[in-house]
Protein backbone atom coordinates (compact mmCIF):
# COMPACT_ATOMS: atom_id res chain seq x y z
CA UNK A 1 0.00 0.00 0.00
CA UNK A 2 1.50 3.39 -0.99
CA UNK A 3 2.13 5.73 1.90
CA UNK A 4 -0.28 8.60 2.37
CA UNK A 5 1.18 11.96 1.42
CA UNK A 6 0.40 14.65 3.97
CA UNK A 7 0.05 18.07 2.37
CA UNK A 8 -0.11 21.46 4.04
CA UNK A 9 -3.67 21.79 2.74
CA UNK A 10 -4.72 18.55 4.45
CA UNK A 11 -3.35 19.82 7.74
CA UNK A 12 -5.10 23.18 7.37
CA UNK A 13 -8.39 21.44 6.55
CA UNK A 14 -7.97 19.22 9.61
CA UNK A 15 -7.47 22.22 11.89
CA UNK A 16 -10.56 23.99 10.56
CA UNK A 17 -12.59 20.81 10.94
CA UNK A 18 -11.48 20.44 14.57
CA UNK A 19 -12.60 23.97 15.31
CA UNK A 20 -15.98 23.40 13.66
CA UNK A 21 -16.70 19.99 15.22
CA UNK A 22 -15.45 20.59 18.74
CA UNK A 23 -16.11 23.98 20.30
CA UNK A 24 -14.65 24.42 23.81
CA UNK A 25 -16.70 22.55 26.42
CA UNK A 26 -18.71 25.01 28.50
CA UNK A 27 -18.40 24.57 32.25
CA UNK A 28 -22.17 24.74 32.72
CA UNK A 29 -22.71 21.97 30.15
CA UNK A 30 -21.25 19.24 32.37
CA UNK A 31 -22.88 17.34 35.21
CA UNK A 32 -20.39 16.92 38.05
CA UNK A 33 -22.73 14.77 40.15
CA UNK A 34 -20.68 12.13 41.97
CA UNK A 35 -22.52 9.28 43.65
CA UNK A 36 -19.63 8.02 45.76
CA UNK A 37 -17.10 10.85 46.12
CA UNK A 38 -14.85 9.03 48.60
CA UNK A 39 -14.48 6.08 46.26
CA UNK A 40 -13.88 8.27 43.21
CA UNK A 41 -11.31 10.32 45.10
CA UNK A 42 -9.44 7.22 46.28
CA UNK A 43 -9.42 5.72 42.79
CA UNK A 44 -8.95 8.76 40.57
CA UNK A 45 -8.37 11.83 42.75
CA UNK A 46 -4.61 12.12 42.28
CA UNK A 47 -5.00 11.39 38.56
CA UNK A 48 -7.61 14.11 38.08
CA UNK A 49 -5.44 16.55 40.03
CA UNK A 50 -2.46 15.83 37.78
CA UNK A 51 -4.46 16.10 34.56
CA UNK A 52 -6.14 19.33 35.67
CA UNK A 53 -2.75 20.94 36.27
CA UNK A 54 -1.37 19.71 32.94
CA UNK A 55 -4.37 20.97 31.00
CA UNK A 56 -4.17 24.37 32.70
CA UNK A 57 -0.50 24.66 31.73
CA UNK A 58 -1.63 25.19 28.14
CA UNK A 59 -1.19 28.94 28.64
CA UNK A 60 2.51 28.38 29.31
CA UNK A 61 2.69 26.03 26.33
CA UNK A 62 1.41 28.82 24.09
CA UNK A 63 4.07 31.19 25.43
CA UNK A 64 6.69 28.52 24.71
CA UNK A 65 5.45 28.23 21.14
CA UNK A 66 5.73 31.97 20.64
CA UNK A 67 9.34 31.70 21.80
CA UNK A 68 10.22 28.59 19.77
CA UNK A 69 8.36 29.45 16.56
CA UNK A 70 8.76 33.19 15.97
CA UNK A 71 7.81 32.77 12.29
CA UNK A 72 4.76 30.60 12.86
CA UNK A 73 2.51 30.02 9.85
CA UNK A 74 -1.25 30.61 9.85
CA UNK A 75 -2.22 26.93 10.19
CA UNK A 76 -0.12 26.47 13.32
CA UNK A 77 -1.32 29.78 14.73
CA UNK A 78 -4.92 28.79 14.10
CA UNK A 79 -4.36 25.42 15.76
CA UNK A 80 -2.76 26.58 19.00
CA UNK A 81 -4.60 29.91 19.37
CA UNK A 82 -8.10 29.18 18.03
CA UNK A 83 -8.54 25.42 18.58
CA UNK A 84 -6.10 23.77 20.96
CA UNK A 85 -5.73 26.42 23.67
CA UNK A 86 -9.47 27.18 24.03
CA UNK A 87 -10.31 23.46 24.17
CA UNK A 88 -7.52 22.50 26.57
CA UNK A 89 -8.08 25.35 29.01
CA UNK A 90 -11.70 24.25 29.39
CA UNK A 91 -10.57 20.69 30.03
CA UNK A 92 -8.39 22.02 32.83
CA UNK A 93 -11.07 24.22 34.37
CA UNK A 94 -13.64 21.40 34.33
CA UNK A 95 -11.28 18.80 35.79
CA UNK A 96 -10.06 21.27 38.40
CA UNK A 97 -13.62 22.02 39.49
CA UNK A 98 -14.36 18.28 39.64
CA UNK A 99 -11.35 17.44 41.76
CA UNK A 100 -12.16 20.32 44.10
CA UNK A 101 -15.68 18.86 44.40
CA UNK A 102 -13.93 15.72 45.65
CA UNK A 103 -12.24 17.72 48.42
CA UNK A 104 -8.85 18.19 46.79
CA UNK A 105 -6.90 21.42 46.55
CA UNK A 106 -7.01 23.67 43.51
CA UNK A 107 -4.52 22.80 40.75
CA UNK A 108 -1.37 24.90 40.63
CA UNK A 109 -0.10 25.00 37.04
CA UNK A 110 3.51 25.88 36.29
CA UNK A 111 3.27 28.93 34.01
CA UNK A 112 6.88 30.13 33.83
CA UNK A 113 8.76 29.45 30.60
CA UNK A 114 11.93 27.50 31.42
CA UNK A 115 15.43 28.85 30.83
CA UNK A 116 16.15 25.98 28.38
CA UNK A 117 13.19 26.99 26.24
CA UNK A 118 14.34 30.61 26.23
CA UNK A 119 17.83 29.56 25.10
CA UNK A 120 16.44 27.39 22.30
CA UNK A 121 14.08 30.21 21.40
CA UNK A 122 16.99 32.61 20.99
CA UNK A 123 18.60 30.16 18.56
CA UNK A 124 15.27 29.60 16.80
CA UNK A 125 15.60 32.96 15.12
CA UNK A 126 17.99 31.07 12.83
CA UNK A 127 15.70 29.34 10.33
CA UNK A 128 17.55 25.97 10.29
CA UNK A 129 17.28 25.78 14.10
CA UNK A 130 13.64 26.83 14.01
CA UNK A 131 12.90 23.90 11.71
CA UNK A 132 14.48 21.56 14.27
CA UNK A 133 12.46 23.20 17.06
CA UNK A 134 9.30 22.84 14.97
CA UNK A 135 9.84 19.09 14.51
CA UNK A 136 10.52 18.64 18.23
CA UNK A 137 7.35 20.60 19.01
CA UNK A 138 5.29 18.28 16.80
CA UNK A 139 6.87 15.15 18.30
CA UNK A 140 6.29 16.43 21.83
CA UNK A 141 2.67 17.19 20.98
CA UNK A 142 2.11 13.73 19.51
CA UNK A 143 3.60 12.01 22.56
CA UNK A 144 1.69 14.25 24.98
CA UNK A 145 -1.66 13.84 23.28
CA UNK A 146 -1.26 10.07 23.01
CA UNK A 147 -0.65 9.95 26.76
CA UNK A 148 -3.82 11.99 27.26
CA UNK A 149 -5.91 9.75 25.00
CA UNK A 150 -4.82 6.61 26.85
CA UNK A 151 -5.40 8.19 30.25
CA UNK A 152 -8.90 9.42 29.47
CA UNK A 153 -9.87 6.06 27.98
CA UNK A 154 -8.89 4.27 31.19
CA UNK A 155 -10.56 6.89 33.39
CA UNK A 156 -13.76 6.69 31.37
CA UNK A 157 -13.89 2.90 31.69
CA UNK A 158 -13.23 3.21 35.42
CA UNK A 159 -15.98 5.77 35.95
CA UNK A 160 -18.44 3.51 34.14
CA UNK A 161 -17.43 0.58 36.33
CA UNK A 162 -18.03 2.72 39.42
CA UNK A 163 -21.47 3.71 38.12
CA UNK A 164 -20.46 7.37 37.86
CA UNK A 165 -22.43 7.92 34.65
CA UNK A 166 -22.68 11.72 34.89
CA UNK A 167 -18.91 12.13 35.08
CA UNK A 168 -18.33 9.57 32.34
CA UNK A 169 -20.88 10.95 29.90
CA UNK A 170 -20.65 14.71 30.42
CA UNK A 171 -17.04 15.22 31.56
CA UNK A 172 -14.62 12.52 30.46
CA UNK A 173 -16.28 11.50 27.18
CA UNK A 174 -16.44 15.05 25.74
CA UNK A 175 -12.83 15.68 26.75
CA UNK A 176 -11.52 12.43 25.31
CA UNK A 177 -13.35 13.09 22.04
CA UNK A 178 -11.23 16.19 21.47
CA UNK A 179 -7.79 14.75 22.22
CA UNK A 180 -7.39 12.41 19.17
CA UNK A 181 -7.79 15.37 16.81
CA UNK A 182 -4.91 17.12 18.57
CA UNK A 183 -2.78 13.99 18.24
CA UNK A 184 -3.63 13.74 14.54
CA UNK A 185 -2.53 17.34 13.97
CA UNK A 186 0.89 16.75 15.51
CA UNK A 187 1.35 13.41 13.76
CA UNK A 188 0.38 14.84 10.35
CA UNK A 189 2.57 17.91 10.82
CA UNK A 190 5.66 15.91 11.82
CA UNK A 191 5.09 13.44 9.00
CA UNK A 192 4.76 16.25 6.47
CA UNK A 193 8.09 17.74 7.53
CA UNK A 194 9.85 14.43 6.95
CA UNK A 195 8.03 13.61 3.71
CA UNK A 196 8.81 17.04 2.29
CA UNK A 197 12.47 16.76 3.24
CA UNK A 198 12.51 20.01 5.16
CA UNK A 199 15.38 18.94 7.40
CA UNK A 200 18.89 18.17 6.19
CA UNK A 201 20.84 15.24 7.67
CA UNK A 202 22.65 17.47 10.18
CA UNK A 203 19.33 18.89 11.35
CA UNK A 204 17.90 15.39 11.82
CA UNK A 205 21.00 14.45 13.80
CA UNK A 206 20.57 17.52 16.01
CA UNK A 207 16.87 16.74 16.48
CA UNK A 208 17.73 13.20 17.66
CA UNK A 209 20.33 14.49 20.11
CA UNK A 210 18.04 17.18 21.53
CA UNK A 211 15.07 14.81 21.75
CA UNK A 212 17.05 12.19 23.63
CA UNK A 213 18.49 14.77 26.03
CA UNK A 214 15.28 16.73 26.65
CA UNK A 215 12.45 14.17 26.59
CA UNK A 216 9.97 14.46 29.46
CA UNK A 217 6.65 12.78 30.12
CA UNK A 218 3.60 15.01 29.98
CA UNK A 219 3.40 17.46 32.88
CA UNK A 220 6.67 16.45 34.57
CA UNK A 221 8.42 19.71 33.62
CA UNK A 222 11.79 18.00 34.32
CA UNK A 223 11.00 18.24 38.07
CA UNK A 224 11.42 15.20 40.38
CA UNK A 225 8.18 15.79 42.32
CA UNK A 226 6.15 15.87 39.13
CA UNK A 227 7.97 12.83 37.79
CA UNK A 228 6.92 10.97 40.93
CA UNK A 229 3.37 12.28 40.52
CA UNK A 230 3.37 10.97 36.95
CA UNK A 231 4.56 7.62 38.25
CA UNK A 232 1.47 7.62 40.45
CA UNK A 233 -0.72 8.37 37.43
CA UNK A 234 0.88 5.55 35.43
CA UNK A 235 0.40 3.15 38.34
CA UNK A 236 -3.12 4.34 39.09
CA UNK A 237 -4.11 3.74 35.48
CA UNK A 238 -2.62 0.24 35.57
CA UNK A 239 -0.13 1.09 32.82
CA UNK A 240 2.88 0.05 34.90
CA UNK A 241 2.13 -3.59 34.16
CA UNK A 242 3.50 -3.16 30.61
CA UNK A 243 5.76 -0.14 30.42
CA UNK A 244 7.31 -1.29 27.15
CA UNK A 245 3.89 -1.53 25.54
CA UNK A 246 2.98 1.91 26.89
CA UNK A 247 6.27 3.32 25.59
CA UNK A 248 5.52 1.91 22.14
CA UNK A 249 2.12 3.62 22.15
CA UNK A 250 3.38 7.06 23.10
CA UNK A 251 6.59 6.87 21.07
CA UNK A 252 5.33 5.37 17.83
CA UNK A 253 5.42 8.61 15.85
CA UNK A 254 9.00 9.50 16.70
CA UNK A 255 10.18 5.90 16.36
CA UNK A 256 8.84 5.97 12.80
CA UNK A 257 9.99 9.46 11.83
CA UNK A 258 13.00 10.38 13.94
CA UNK A 259 14.64 6.97 14.27
CA UNK A 260 13.79 5.42 10.88
CA UNK A 261 17.54 4.95 10.35
CA UNK A 262 17.54 2.53 13.31
CA UNK A 263 15.81 -0.43 11.72
CA UNK A 264 13.61 -2.38 14.09
CA UNK A 265 13.52 0.29 16.83
CA UNK A 266 10.01 0.11 18.28
CA UNK A 267 10.65 1.98 21.52
CA UNK A 268 13.06 4.92 21.80
CA UNK A 269 15.14 4.11 24.87
CA UNK A 270 14.71 7.54 26.44
CA UNK A 271 10.92 7.09 26.61
CA UNK A 272 11.19 3.80 28.45
CA UNK A 273 13.80 5.27 30.79
CA UNK A 274 11.51 8.21 31.57
CA UNK A 275 8.63 5.86 32.36
CA UNK A 276 10.73 3.67 34.61
CA UNK A 277 12.20 6.70 36.39
CA UNK A 278 8.74 8.09 37.14
CA UNK A 279 7.42 4.78 38.44
CA UNK A 280 10.55 4.23 40.54
CA UNK A 281 10.28 7.72 42.06
CA UNK A 282 6.63 7.09 42.88
CA UNK A 283 7.42 3.76 44.55
CA UNK A 284 10.22 5.38 46.53
CA UNK A 285 7.72 8.00 47.69
CA UNK A 286 5.32 5.26 48.78
CA UNK A 287 8.18 3.55 50.61
CA UNK A 288 8.59 6.73 52.64
CA UNK A 289 4.92 6.60 53.53
CA UNK A 290 3.89 9.55 51.37
CA UNK A 291 0.42 9.21 49.81
CA UNK A 292 -0.25 10.08 46.14
CA UNK A 293 -0.43 13.81 45.51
Amino acid sequence: MPKQVITDQKIADHVRRLGDLYPPIALDSVDRTVKRPDLVRDRFGHILNYLARVELEVDRNVLELLVLLPDVDETNRMFYADVWQPQEIQHGLILDRLQQDLGMTQAEPVLDVSFKIKVLGALANLRPIQDVARLLYFLTGASTERQAVLAYNVINDGMKQLGEDAISETVITPIKQQEPGHFAFYQMSATAMIQQGRLKPWQMFLARVLREKSYNLVGTNAMPQYKADMGGVITGLGLDDDLEGYAREIGRVEARLLWANKKGMEVPGYILRALRESVDLYRERLGRGVAPA
